[in-house]
């Protein structure tokens, strides 16, 4: 493991009261420089929201770490992940035990995940290029991930969810320029608890309307 990958888990993503041993161990194991574009490789490891095609970002190593064990993926999860990017959370996802179904609104941005997920070794990550804000059927996950910042909680996403199946959102309830919450929504027999976990800021996942949403 290089010295800039054992900083950043060290020193960035601890410091945030990420210290669920699983997820650490799965970003340390993770080459993160192999899913960053060329030009930007020198700042694999800072915290830093790496440019992406079509106006997107990667998640910072922080959220990445927060939403990992917010999650808490177990061995043989079924994971629908809404927004592919570069495919680092993905991988990151899937080395931790998940079956991962990864919908990506870009052919191009898809076609490159799939390179950077064969070249790091990882298995389990389908990629399809799909829009994740039309999602319209009757499969259910033990986890749903959307990388990218919601205006209003679209019910498809916590119907999409298991019993005990955990949904890792956040929600910009208050426009793309105010603090956002980051969210998990577990599902429950009696319903769906709620959990605020923390602030931050991220671009609104593209195409997102404001649907028919779930009362807290």
């Amino acid at each position: 493991m290089s010295s800039a990958l054992e900083q950043m888990v060290g020193q960035q993503i601890r410091t945030c009261e990420v210290l669920d041993p699983a997820t650490l161990a799965t970003l340390r194991s993770l080459p993160r420089e192999r899913f960053v574009p060329g030009p930007w490789r020198h700042f694999s490891h800072a915290e830093f929201a790496i440019p992406l095609a079509h106006g997107k970002r990667m998640l910072t190593p922080m959220l990445v770490g927060r939403l990992l064990q917010a999650v808490a993926v177990q061995e043989g999860a079924q994971v629908l992940e809404i927004g592919t990017g570069s495919g680092y959370v993905s991988a990151c996802l899937a080395r931790l035990g998940g079956s991962v179904r990864s919908l990506e609104l870009h052919e191009d941005i898809a076609a490159l995940a799939r390179l950077n997920l064969a070249a790091a070794g990882v298995d389990g990550v389908s990629v399809e290029t799909a829009d994740g804000t039309r999602l319209d059927e009757t499969d259910r996950y033990d986890c749903v991930v959307l990388t990218a910042a919601v205006p209003a909680i679209d019910q498809r996403y916590m119907r999409a969810l298991k019993s005990g199946g955990r949904l890792f959102v956040i929600h910009a309830a208050a426009g793309a320029s105010a603090p956002m919450d980051a969210l998990r929504i577990c599902r429950t027999d009696s319903g769906f608890d709620t959990q605020l976990l923390f602030q931050t800021s991220l671009e609104l996942l593209e195409h997102t309307a404001v649907p028919a949403t779930f009362r807290f």
